[in-house]
């Protein structure tokens, strides 16, 4: 893997440092792959990230909302009732995974189904930055000078 040095960015750029750090992380962050997730788009303004969570239950599950990013972390409880495995192919150990949000992007919700963790994303976009048309007036005419 390459590594990229962003320093010229933070030097030449007022304002990206919140980008600029979300690629840093995203070319240096290892590539874990427990537990698998899908990132789908339901809508124009919508999104859900759903994670395969089979054997955690929603008390072992905790999803938080921190400094711009979803933080999904989840830690089995011990088997207290003394059950022996011949074959352990579901996979319950810690987890903890972290998406970054973008601005205006805001957790809807989340529900745990079926063995899978479903976080409803909004992006919601502030009157102030929608596009908006701007009417031309047609036979103005220019401002004339007085004599005084």
């Amino acid at each position: 893997m390459r590594n990229f040095d962003l320093t010229p960015l933070y030097r030449a750029s007022v304002g990206f440092d919140r980008m600029a750090d979300v690629m840093d992380r995203a070319l240096s962050a290892d590539i874990a792959s427990y537990p698998p997730y899908n990132i789908e788009k339901t809508g124009e303004n919508a999104y859900r990230i759903s994670i395969a969570v089979a054997g955690f239950g929603a008390d072992d599950l905790n999803v938080e909302v921190k400094d711009g990013a979803v933080i999904v972390s989840g830690k089995k409880s011990a088997d207290e009732d003394g059950r022996t495995f011949l074959h352990r192919g579901i996979a319950t150990r810690a987890f903890e995974r972290r998406f970054t949000l973008a601005d205006h992007v805001r957790v809807d919700g989340a529900s745990h189904e079926d063995g899978m963790l479903n976080i409803d994303l909004i992006r919601e976009i502030p009157e102030a930055l929608k596009p908006r048309r701007i009417a031309i007036a047609k036979g103005v005419k220019s401002v004339e000078k007085l004599d005084a």
